[in-house]
């Protein structure tokens, strides 16, 4: 995915209805207060009515936040930035990511709106359902407050420098993603899957370009 110019300023029409455009942002906060409740009940009902303990809750509930940075890996890397001849898979792709590579300064779609959200988050949780049975109860709450960690690091790598100096190499790693190469550094809530399939970036080679960084953050 590449354009020849990214934009530092606006943001990208995807639809000509107002108000279909209008279902395409969000704000981070909207995402929290849809899911945070979803979350509670399930836990909660793995407690009272399940009756699993709550070590199975949390070991499960960490699962479920681990196997979210695999997803989250996969997804950027064979999905957000899946190349395609096709005018109509390019115009899909666009929609879902590359509007955000050549307007990396829209905060306002950092995060999957709430419609196509749910909709996702419910098949993922049938599909997990199906293989874990009542076990699901406990993996998509973490599953979903690993995608949740990542929306908000994804928004403060672009808002902020890093609050602590052992972030920095994850800041990095996806600003070298944006205006370097976007077939490398694809993890945003942790570069761990990057080391594992080799596309990390070696940021002790690459020298630091503060005014690019500056040209992807958010005023």
């Amino acid at each position: 995915m590449h354009f020849d110019k990214i934009h530092n300023k606006g943001q990208a029409q995807i639809f000509g209805n107002r108000y279909l455009e209008m279902l395409t942002k969000t704000h981070p906060l909207v995402i929290w207060g849809m899911y945070l409740p979803i979350i509670g009940f399930m836990l909660y009902y793995c407690y009272t009515t399940l009756q699993f303990s709550l070590l199975s809750i949390l070991l499960v509930f960490c699962g479920g936040m681990l196997f979210w940075t695999f997803f989250e890996y996969l997804m950027h890397r064979y999905v957000f930035h899946f190349v395609s001849e096709n005018a109509r898979t390019r115009r899909f792709i666009y929609v879902l990511h590359g509007n955000h590579h050549e307007y990396p300064r829209d905060k306002e779609r950092l995060f999957m709106p709430p419609v196509p959200s749910l909709i996702i988050s419910s098949v993922i949780f049938s599909l997990m359902y199906l293989a874990a049975n009542t076990g699901a109860f406990a993996f998509f709450p973490g599953f979903i407050i690993g995608y949740l960690m990542y929306g908000t690091m994804h928004f403060a790598i672009h808002a902020w420098n890093p609050p602590y100096k052992w972030m920095k190499p994850l800041w990095r790693n996806h600003h070298l993603h944006h205006y370097k190469d976007g077939h490398r550094g694809f993890g945003v809530s942790t570069t761990l899957w990057d080391h594992i399939f080799g596309t990390m970036f070696d940021l002790k080679r690459e020298k630091e370009d503060k005014e690019k960084v500056k040209e992807l953050m958010h005023r």
